[in-house]
């Protein structure tokens, strides 16, 4: 099944309406789509490299609205559709214990699966089951799915081709060092003020 949609949303980014077709993927990515906007991002920003950002900032925004959709599952109809997601995603065993410690490092988390490929609605959920005050989730996703996009956006616009291999052959490991240096750096300066 994943192979199937990752092939449409290939098909989906050479359609006339890609932009529109990237928008509505990247929102639902963020409360219950599981393949991430990436996967048409890329070839999108290797065909037109002069709308890269463009195409960026499309991802940005939907997805950080998607993200309230994220929010708003988990906190009204968290046990009816919440948490078949998370069961889809094979962490609804975990979450209680997950759960009791989200907030004190929400934050932290939010960006982290913004940035990287854990499963960013896990989190949106997540955030609205535990209550999170929205101004945090909507903070840390715009610096987290920003940076993520629009990352993928300048070394497609500037490197093309040889990055998109190697973009697709390491994502994981990138997305999570550079998710880890991101965190690590707003961590480091709230621990020196």
């Amino acid at each position: 099944m994943l192979k199937r949609l990752y092939e449409w949303m290939l098909e989906k980014a050479a359609h006339p309406q890609a932009t529109k077709w990237l928008g509505g993927i990247s929102f639902a990515e963020s409360s219950f789509f599981p393949i991430p906007p990436d996967v048409m991002l890329a070839p999108m920003c290797l065909a037109r490299p002069e709308r890269a950002y463009w195409y960026a900032l499309i991802c940005t925004i939907a997805s950080v609205l998607g993200s309230l959709l994220g929010y708003a599952i988990g906190y009204f109809v968290f046990e009816t559709v919440g948490m078949p997601i998370l069961e889809f995603y094979g962490v609804a065993e975990k979450f209680d214990v997950f759960a009791q410690n989200f907030n004190e490092q929400g934050w932290i988390v939010v960006l982290l699966a913004g940035f990287t490929p854990l499963p960013f609605k896990v989190i949106t959920i997540a955030a609205g089951s535990t209550a999170m005050p929205l101004y945090i989730l909507i903070g840390a996703a715009i610096l987290a799915r920003s940076a993520r996009f629009f990352l993928v956006a300048v070394l497609l616009r500037y490197f093309g081709p040889p990055m998109k291999q190697w973009i697709d052959k390491n994502f994981a490991l990138a997305t999570t060092v550079g998710g880890i240096l991101f965190v690590g750096g707003f961590a480091a300066v709230r621990w020196l003020l």
